[in-house]
């Protein structure tokens, strides 16, 4: 079994809606979702990063969730900045349960490389603290509070506007190009985050705001969870300006599994088998190479293709994979060891 490390996933946010059942959901899962501690255990997903996301207030999440189940064209506004007051119980919820998952000692929150090696050789899950969307980061102050807290891992934003940035909208299809750059603030939060070697996620991020941070950033340029526009033209999606400057980085891109990313028609209808996902990695590999191409599932954040229901059934994907021609180093690389490479040059040691 080839070991996975993922770039994004959304399961903190069903730890939080469990309440008391917390731990019998991640230590023997529900029936729901995508993610618990078996199904990863049974697809080799030996760690990632576990994703803090504030919601929107209800009517416009609803009127989104409504929206995301038809099919294109489409373009949807999306609701208002979150003011930090709100947006801080829901983060703080979030990592605590990340905590309580630590504390049973089948996960590890890791800040550097060797945390991850270290947990992954004890069979633990090696987890990475991930904040999308700096809502409940209101100053560089907090930024260094949350990084004491374990923080190595930032979205400027969802695709919400925040204090700092500007998401892209749903919509389909669209450019990224959709607004303007980070403000004064993004980009004051942009250089703390290099000198405290924090991880900046670009995937949401609208192209003008992508731009700066490139500009920016002396570190690596990363989307946790993105595609190739040049397939499937979302306006989430990375254009081959992008790839090219990302690979100009020695960045990496984790391919995102949401099926209506991947869809060159942008629909969400069931996608079965891998040709789709596998002809984004192709065109990935293009403009970023061999050890700049990684996985970023979006699981239990995004509708799963029919063959990659949830993380047990990872090794389809990695089958998949092998049986295109892919080489058994390239795709030991895509699922686990170009994560790994780009953190330690992004963190250091």
């Amino acid at each position: 079994m080839i070991p996975v490390f993922d770039g994004h996933n959304d399961f903190l946010q069903r730890m939080v809606a469990a309440g008391p059942g917390r731990d019998s959901l991640w230590q023997q899962g529900d029936g729901t979702g995508h993610l618990d501690l078996p199904r990863m255990k049974a697809g080799g997903l030996a760690g990632g990063f576990f994703a803090v996301w504030t919601p929107s207030p209800p009517g416009p999440d609803d009127a989104l969730a409504a929206m995301l189940k038809k099919n294109p064209p489409f373009s949807l506004l999306l609701p208002p900045q979150v003011a930090p007051d709100d947006a801080l119980p829901h983060a703080l919820a979030q990592v605590g349960q990340l905590m309580a998952i630590e504390r049973s000692g089948t996960l590890a929150i890791c800040k550097t490389v060797a945390e991850i090696r270290a947990a992954m050789a004890q069979g633990r899950i090696a987890a990475i603290l991930h904040v999308e969307g700096a809502e409940p980061i209101p100053d560089l102050d907090a930024l260094h509070v949350w990084h004491a807290m374990g923080l190595r891992s930032l979205g400027p934003v969802w695709s919400r506007p925040t204090r700092y940035a500007h998401g892209v909208p749903f919509a389909f299809p669209s450019s990224p190009d959709t607004g303007p750059g980070l403000t004064q603030a993004g980009k004051d939060l942009a250089r703390e985050c290099n000198r405290l070697r924090i991880m900046l996620d670009l995937s949401h991020l609208n192209e003008k705001g992508f731009d700066d941070v490139a500009r920016l950033s002396d570190a690596p340029l990363v989307a946790s969870h993105s595609c190739a526009h040049a397939i499937a033209p979302s306006s989430r999606n990375l254009t081959d300006r992008q790839l090219a400057v990302i690979g100009e980085s020695r960045g990496l891109v984790g391919l995102n599994f949401a099926v209506g990313f991947l869809h060159p028609q942008g629909r969400r209808d069931p996608m079965h088998g891998f040709e789709v996902m596998l002809r984004h990695l192709d065109h990935l590999l293009e403009f970023l190479g061999e050890d700049g191409v990684a996985l970023g599932s979006d699981f239990d954040g995004a509708d799963m293709p029919a063959d990659l229901a949830d993380a047990g059934a990872l090794q389809n994907l990695i089958a998949a994979m092998l049986e295109h021609g892919y080489g058994r180093d390239l795709v030991e690389k895509i699922a686990c060891k170009n994560w790994l490479n780009v953190l330690g040059r992004t963190w250091g040691g």
